[in-house]
């Protein structure tokens, strides 16, 4: 079993705003861009002009359809590695290839020791883990460690490829640990939430929940979005429709 640090001197992570999320897909496409020549890299595309194809994205953005009380809205839920503080894939993985830095709480897989077994895959509740059939290793978000601490960069480019891209600030980065720092005061705000947090893997990154909108009641089949908590809120509500 690989081991887990006790602590971490920071909680390196992302906040996503649902409210302001477009499903424009530039958070996907620009950590494509980036992680392809990156850290993981490359990520493999197979047949992406033909049929059967596949290949290896760290982001992905779900869209949804979803009924409240006030009536119907589209919702966009961009999903990656959340950076657990308890990371499943981490302790099961046999030969220590999967590992969380103490510096930054970042969770990285070092590819010489990745045998490809899929466990990691298999142990992560979030579908956050990508097989490159490629290379036979497991690859995953990495937050940009090779542009987060790029002294080349200007400082205000010194985030993920994918907070750089939103167009509408729907993405932040931050220390997570610190509770004075922006991304924390704005959880805070907000009411950012851990996503399956009943898991107790205590994911790193947090979503703020939609806001309420008013509008006229709209009859669907999905299971109406109860309050904001935990529990409830949009995560709560996409945790019943693909239970359903």
């Amino acid at each position: 079993m690989t081991c887990v640090p006790a602590t971490t001197e920071k909680s390196l992570g992302l906040v996503i705003d649902l409210d302001s999320c477009v499903g424009c897909q530039a958070c996907v496409t620009s950590c494509k861009e980036w992680n392809t020549g990156g850290h993981m890299a490359p990520l493999t595309d197979l047949k992406p002009y033909d049929g059967g194809v596949d290949g290896v994205w760290f982001n992905r953005v779900h869209t949804y359809e979803q009924t409240t009380d006030a009536g119907s809205r589209t919702v966009h839920f961009p999903r990656s590695c959340l950076h657990c503080a308890e990371p499943a894939c981490v302790t099961v993985c046999p030969t220590g290839a999967s590992y969380k830095r103490e510096s930054d709480g970042i969770v990285l897989v070092n590819e010489d020791k990745c045998i490809g077994c899929k466990l990691c895959s298999w142990a992560c509740p979030y579908g956050a883990r990508e097989f490159d059939t490629d290379v036979g290793v497991m690859k995953k978000c990495t937050l940009c460690v090779d542009r987060i601490y790029n002294e080349n960069l200007p400082e205000a480019d010194r985030v993920p490829a994918c907070v750089a891209a939103c167009p509408t600030s729907a993405r932040h980065f931050g220390d997570l640990a610190d509770p004075l720092s922006p991304v924390s005061q704005l959880v805070e705000a907000r009411g950012g939430v851990p996503l399956m947090p009943e898991l107790g893997y205590r994911p790193t990154n947090r979503y703020l929940p939609p806001r309420a909108k008013k509008s006229n009641a709209v009859t669907s089949g999905a299971p109406p979005l109860s309050d904001a908590s935990p529990a409830g809120g949009f995560l709560g509500w996409v945790d019943r429709l693909l239970s359903a």
